[in-house]
């Protein structure tokens, strides 16, 4: 069996358990703020919140929020009328596509509308009491043109080819 000596894989556990004890701090000072306001916070419960960790291509995590409830600087929630759904994106070098799903159960794909610009893709859906909105950074330069878009059993998957970028033909000149 592996000894460690120095402790390492000990330091890593504590650092894990300290962070996600302290999510589970904040969760708890943000539903008892909630709970003890007595405001009309009451009429968009459920209330849910929850955060997705990645790790980038660089070796950086990068964290992404979603739900309808979020933590202020002063501990408090702000409520939002439209839910952030939890949202993945992967690129596939293979076939130089973005792919994005987004998780958005309780309406159909006629709700749905999405739009592009320049280094951003909006997500817009809403029927009734369910509405979701989300707007992602995207560091491609994305062809709008060839998005295929579809919408099943609650989750929507985008698939967006990146524009070409010309390669340059490499030439050997004869020297004379």
């Amino acid at each position: 069996m592996w000894r460690d000596s120095w402790g390492f894989r000990d330091r890593i556990f504590e650092e894990i358990d300290k962070e996600f004890s302290e999510a589970e701090d904040m969760l708890n000072r943000m539903f008892r703020t909630v709970r003890e306001s007595g405001s009309n916070v009451s009429e968009t419960f459920p209330y849910y919140y929850g955060y997705q960790v990645t790790v980038g291509p660089e070796g950086k995590p990068h964290i992404r929020e979603f739900g309808n409830v979020r933590p202020s600087s002063k501990g408090l929630v702000e409520q939002s009328t439209a839910r952030q759904p939890l949202v993945d994106t992967a690129f596939n070098e293979k076939d130089n596509t973005m792919v994005i799903t987004a998780e958005m159960p309780g309406i159909t794909k006629e709700d749905v509308k999405v739009s592009m610009e320049e280094g951003l893709v909006t997500i817009h859906a809403e029927k009734g009491n369910k509405k979701y909105h989300t707007e992602l950074p995207v560091d491609k330069e994305l062809d709008a043109d060839s998005t295929k878009a579809s919408y099943i059993n609650g989750i929507l998957e985008l698939k967006i080819q990146s524009k070409k970028t010309l390669k340059s033909k490499s030439k050997e000149i004869k020297v004379e």
